[in-house]
Order: C-alpha cells, then sequence, then structure tokens
C-alpha cells in the first residue's frame, strides 16, 4: 500500500516482492550456517536492533515525501526482509534450548494465537488509521506514525531479547558437520524424483502466483479506488480464513494423507485469479478471498508436511526447509520481474485489442496469465505426486510451529519449531526425529 501511494510504476511494483524475497531467503541459509559457529543471542539482538532502525527509516521516509522514494523503499524492503529471515533459523534454536519440550506445545500454540490476534488487530487499526488520514489528505502523515509505532514496537522487543538468558550460548562444534551433511544430503536428494518433483512444484508455483500477486494491492486501491480500511478487511478476511483453517486440514491430512490435500489445493490455486475478474462488487471479492484462504491454508500445512516426510531421515529439516525456501525465493523474483514487465505493457495491449477495450482493468491480463501458468504447473505436478512412506509423524496438534509471516494472496508461511510424537500418557513426551537445533 506504501509503494501505491508513492506511485510505484508496475515494473517497481514487481521489484519490491522480487528483490527482498529472493535476499531473505538468502540470508536465511546464511543464518543457518553463521549459527554453527557464532552465539546465537548476539546475532538475534542485533539483527532485531537493525530491524528497528529499518522500521524507523521507512516513517522518515514517509515524511519526507522525496521525489526518489521509490528506490529507497525498495531498499528499505530489503533490509527488511533480510533482518527477518536471518533472525529466524536463530530464533527457532534458541527458543528451543528456552522452552521447556514437554511444554513447547502449549507455548507456541498460545503464542501464534496471541501474535494473530495482535497482528490482525493492528491491521485493521492501520487501514482505519490511513483511511482517517486518507479523508484529512494527510496519508503521508498516517503511514509515517505507522511505521513510528512499528519501530518502537521492534525497539522494545530488542530490549526484551537483550534480558533474555540463553541456555546454551555456544554454538556445538558438533552440529557444524551436522549442517554440511544436510547440505550434502540435500544435494543427493535432488536426484530423488519424487524429492526433485516436490521442490521444482513448491517453486514454480510460488514463482507463477509471484506474477500477480503484488498488483491485488493495485486493483482494490487504484482501479477500484478502496479505502485503505475496505482493503486491510479484504486481506483480513484472507488471513483470517488461513488461520482457523490449519487445524481442518492438519486433520484431514492425517486421515488422507497430504498428497491428497496438495491435489485440491493444486487444482483450486489457479482459480483465485480468474474469479476476480468476474466481479468489482465488494462483498463479492471478500467471499473470493474467503476462498483463497481455504485452498492457501491447505497448501501451506501439506507442503510443509510433505517435505517432512520425504527428506532423509534424521537429516536437519531447518536447512532443509532453508533451502527450499531459498529455490522458491528465486522463483518469485523471476515471476515477480515477469509481472511487472506484463504489468507495464499491458495497457498497450488493451488499446490495441479492440476485444478487450471493455474489461475493467488492464491488469486482468495479468490475472489471467498468472492463472493460466498457475493451472500449467498445476496439471505438470498432480499427476506426478506420490503419496511417501510416512515417518512416525505426529498428529497436528503435535507438530510445534509458528506463523512467521502471512499474506493474503500467497498464504501463511509456517516457521516449523520442533517436532514431537503423540506420548502415551504415562510416559513424558520424546522428540521424533526433530530438527537438530
Amino acid at each position: 500500500a506504501f509503494a501505491i501511494y508513492l506511485n510505484a510504476s508496475a515494473v517497481q511494483m514487481g521489484w519490491l516482492m522480487a528483490i527482498p524475497q529472493l535476499f531473505g531467503a538468502l540470508c536465511q541459509v546464511l543464518s543457518a550456517w553463521l549459527g554453527n559457529y557464532l552465539p546465537r543471542k548476539p546475532l538475534v539482538v542485533m539483527t532485531a536492533r537493525l530491524q528497528t532502525g529499518v522500521v524507523a527509516g521507512l516513517s522518515l521516509l514517509a515524511l519526507t515525501r522525496a521525489e526518489n522514494s521509490v528506490p529507497w523503499l525498495i531498499a528499505l524492503a530489503v533490509l527488511y526482509f533480510s533482518c527477518i529471515n536471518f533472525i529466524q533459523p536463530q530464533w527457532r534454536a534458541w527458543m528451543g534450548s528456552v522452552v521447556p519440550q514437554r511444554r513447547r506445545g502449549a507455548f507456541f500454540a498460545s503464542r501464534t494465537r496471541l501474535t494473530m490476534m495482535a497482528s490482525l488487530l493492528v491491521f485493521l487499526g492501520g487501514g482505519g488509521l490511513l483511511s482517517l488520514s486518507q479523508r484529512f489528505e494527510l496519508v503521508w502523515l498516517g503511514f509515517a506514525l505507522l511505521f513510528a509505532v512499528a519501530a518502537t514496537g521492534r525497539g522494545y522487543s530488542s530490549h526484551f531479547l537483550a534480558q533474555m538468558v540463553d541456555p546454551d550460548p555456544d554454538p556445538h562444534p558438533a552440529s557444524r558437520k551436522g549442517f554440511w551433511q544436510s547440505i550434502v544430503q540435500l544435494r543427493a536428494s535432488l536426484s530423488d524424483k519424487t524429492f526433485r518433483d516436490y521442490s521444482l512444484f513448491v517453486a514454480g508455483m510460488q514463482g507463477v502466483v509471484a506474477i500477480s500477486a503484488p498488483f491485488f494491492a493495485v486493483y482494490m486501491l487504484r482501479d477500484l479506488g478502496f479505502s485503505y480500511l475496505q482493503y486491510s478487511v479484504n486481506a483480513i478476511a484472507s488471513i483470517l480464513t488461513q488461520f482457523l483453517l490449519l487445524h481442518f486440514w492438519g486433520r484431514f491430512s492425517d486421515r488422507f494423507g497430504n498428497r491428497l490435500v496438495m491435489q485440491i489445493s493444486s487444482v483450486l490455486i489457479p482459480l483465485m485469479p480468474l474469479l476476480w475478474l468476474f466481479s468489482t462488487d465488494y462483498v463479492y471479492l471478500l467471499w473470493v478471498q474467503v476462498l483463497s484462504g481455504f485452498v492457501w491454508s491447505g497448501f501451506s500445512l501439506s507442503t510443509a508436511n510433505y517435505l517432512y516426510d520425504i527428506r532423509p531421515h534424521r537429516s536437519d529439516f531447518a536447512v532443509y526447509a532453508a533451502m527450499q525456501s531459498a529455490l522458491s525465493a528465486s522463483a518469485v523474483f523471476v515471476g515477480a520481474i515477469l509481472g511487472g514487465l506484463i504489468a507495464s505493457k499491458a495497457p498497450g495491449v488493451v488499446e490495441a485489442l479492440p476485444f478487450l477495450h471493455d474489461i475493467h482493468s488492464p491488469l486482468y491480463l495479468v490475472f489471467f496469465a498468472s492463472f493460466l501458468l498457475r493451472a500449467l504447473i498445476a496439471a505438470w505436478f498432480v499427476p506426478r505426486a506420490v503419496e511417501p512412506h510416512i515417518r512416525r509423524r505426529p498428529q497436528l496438534l503435535q507438530l510445534i510451529f509458528r506463523i512467521s509471516r502471512f499474506n493474503a494472496i500467497s498464504g501463511v508461511s509456517l516457521d516449523w519449531l520442533s517436532v514431537t510424537r503423540r506420548a502415551d500418557r504415562h510416559e513424558p513426551p520424546k522428540d521424533e526425529d526433530a530438527p537438530k537445533e
């Protein structure tokens, strides 16, 4: 929304999604490696403080209203996503040491619920503040206040992180061997058809989704004239649906398998951008977002579970997830750049083809291109998907995860923290093939 306010071009919107995602994924891999050699607490605290400065920089950018603001926005977004992804592996390992194993499930479940509720309230409040500032033609001030509040909150978070104790402050030399062993296993696994097909499918789907993802906000705010509050509610409809249905999809996949969930969601995902072409009615688009949340919730959970099942036994799941994230980010980079190019050429194409003159927005061409490519990816993968041998894996409630990021268009990002098997009521819980911290 801030980029749209700054009048970012279609190509710049593509860059804004592509470049930060790529750098962020690379930083996650870098962090997983550095964590084997450097203490994790200083890494987390220093990066959190840097992130505070980045968000404060966004507030300053809104206040200055400089003519070259978009390049600065892209640079700050690169730093912001790099910080988020760099912290993630170290924070996961740190919390794994701080929180007793028997309480991890309850602790992180409560934390996820509180974080999600707070995030949605902030999302809604931010939309209301921007709509109010828009009424008084002070949108720049609304964005500046939002970023200032976010920077203040992150600053307090950094302070409290610095006060925490790391019970296992020194990296273990043995973990270095485990990291490189997982890298070697990852390279070897690419020769396995199931893992290779899965990796190409997830990366390819994320890439073609990125073609249209940056432009739904442009379509709602510029072409449909939605207020910032209406835009926020539209996004919340998808995000909240994703969160609420994770439990349903977890139970469904436990009973029928992850392959079926992946196949169902893969068939439905291509339809999501197509549904935006049929009506501009606000209520209709809310229901489209609810359906989108239903589909993306199943996709996010099943693909993460599928990766857990097909990776080599006892390998570091965090490394595999980081590498898969890097591969997907590379595809997102290409897709977002391609989407920006299509969006920049779309007005000329509409003008040149008379049968397109009646469409509501040239961005329909971007949505339709994403639909076609999503359908091709799904058609390629669905016949190839196999149900892997299921290693002893917990039910959904024994999978300990947090929602690290969420997006109304491309789904929630699940950060897996630990896995435990269902224990007998008289037996203490044990890790079952848990990621090595």
